[in-house]
């Protein structure tokens, strides 16, 4: 077995010295159906995703030397996000030279913080692999059609009555995180609504797609409020992008349901009211505070990588009723949990780069107005905004390797590699505009 998956890898990273571009797809496929896991003898388990990203990057990083080009795409998405990972392993050594000798840590430890900053290197490293493989507009129509084709596939199977077990068995975890959803819904709709190219059998797969993603967060797993949050958002922004004329009655309508009491109350209702607050969402609040109370003892640069999980256990937890020893905690806050492993500098960095990915988006925007281009690109606006959303509701774009971790990963790394897309659309020709 040793031999053939050797064989196999050898072959493998042949093919994409020959064919790079093939680098993403390979991701896709990988993230959407190979549910391996592989164990590390601590409390991380990785996947066959974890180990493509690095493999990925390796082979390309080699082809170029080979090559005698080392150049990378210059975008100014690259800074902070080069910082966010060089300020999460200054986290770390801090975080390692001053830990508090009250709380104790395995001799592995250090090994789940490195695989808790690999997950924040291997998102930086999807983003980076499509910006710089991604060359034409012909190579970055395939990964998306691939992606909406594999994904809307299996998706509107899912939802179909009898079906979802047989789609569980051969799909990854991937297809029950928001980031997935998010995602394929913001495609689908942005190619929908600026794509006029489109023949009549891509639109009716698409709407089959839409239709199977509201089911599926708005009925099957309504209980989620971080599926349908983000992908009402995810619609929502494409609506304002695309009818910029309603974007003023919208406001007011919106204003005034708020204002009036119908809004706020038929939200809270739908998420299952009090119920659901007293389940789930006090009880997060009172993770959240706990966090960010012992990551005061350095908010500058944070307590490391996965740090706060050991911090927080050194004191009993009690919620209600309910009292725990030694609590595990996970805030299930994507931004709690960026403040207390890599500290405000590193926080910093991420909005930075939330910034620039804006500024970015809305300069394509403004560029594209119709076409394949101009659907990726408010695709992936409306992706992003619905991604930071449902960053509050729990760690899905970064995930914290205690939670979510790198099964999780298999779905958000999705979000990274579409991300970098944009960076390739800067860099094509202005053709099609």
């Amino acid at each position: 077995m040793r031999s053939v998956l050797s064989l196999a890898v050898a072959m493998s990273g042949l093919v994409l010295l020959l064919y790079p571009a093939l680098g993403p797809m390979a991701l896709v496929g990988a993230a959407l159906f190979l549910p391996l896991e592989i164990g590390t003898g601590t409390e991380v388990k990785l996947n066959v995703v974890t180990l493509l990203v690095p493999f990925l990057l390796g082979v390309w990083l080699l082809g170029r030397v080979h090559h005698r080009d080392v150049r990378f795409s210059s975008s100014p998405l690259s800074r902070p996000l080069a910082l966010l990972l060089l300020a999460g392993l200054l986290s770390l050594l801090i975080g390692r030279a001053t830990w508090d000798p009250t709380v104790p840590v395995t001799d592995s430890f250090v090994l789940v913080q490195l695989a808790q900053w690999a997950i924040f290197a291997f998102s930086a490293g999807a983003f980076w692999l499509s910006a710089n493989l991604v060359r034409d507009e012909e190579w970055l129509w395939r990964l998306t059609s691939a992606f909406m084709l594999l994904a809307g596939g299996a998706a509107i199977l899912k939802v179909l009555p009898g079906m979802s077990g047989l789609v569980d068995r051969f799909t990854t975890i991937a297809f029950i995180r928001p980031p997935l959803w998010v995602l394929l819904t913001a495609l689908a709709g942005g190619q929908l609504l600026f794509n006029r190219n489109l023949s009549w059998a891509w639109r009716l797969f698409l709407v089959a797609i839409l239709g199977a993603a509201l089911a599926f967060s708005f009925v099957q797993q309504q209980d989620s409020a971080s599926n349908w949050l983000g992908i009402a958002v995810a619609l929502g922004t494409l609506a304002w992008l695309r009818y910029p004329r309603l974007r003023w009655p919208a406001t007011v309508l919106i204003m005034v349901l708020t204002i009036a009491g119908v809004l706020l109350p038929t939200v809270y209702r739908f998420a299952g009211g009090d119920a659901e607050w007293t389940l789930s969402g006090g009880s997060r609040m009172v993770l959240i505070e706990r966090v960010i109370d012992v990551s005061m003892r350095n908010p500058i640069t944070g307590l490391g990588p996965a740090a706060y999980r050991r911090y927080a256990a050194m004191e009993p937890l009690q919620y209600g009723h309910a009292f725990w020893i030694m609590p595990s905690v996970s805030s299930h806050n994507n931004y709690v949990d960026l403040f207390s492993q890599v500290g405000l500098l590193g926080l910093a960095f991420f909005l930075w780069f939330c910034v620039e990915v804006a500024h970015l988006g809305y300069n394509l925007h403004r560029r594209f107005r119709t076409g394949f281009k101009a659907a990726y690109v408010n695709a992936i606006l409306a992706a992003g905004v619905g991604g930071l959303v449902i960053m509050l509701l729990a760690d899905w774009i970064l995930p914290f390797v205690y939670n979510i971790g790198f099964p999780g990963f298999q779905a958000s790394v999705l979000v990274w590699l579409f991300l970098g897309g944009l960076v390739a659309i800067d860099k094509l020709p202005a053709s099609g505009e």
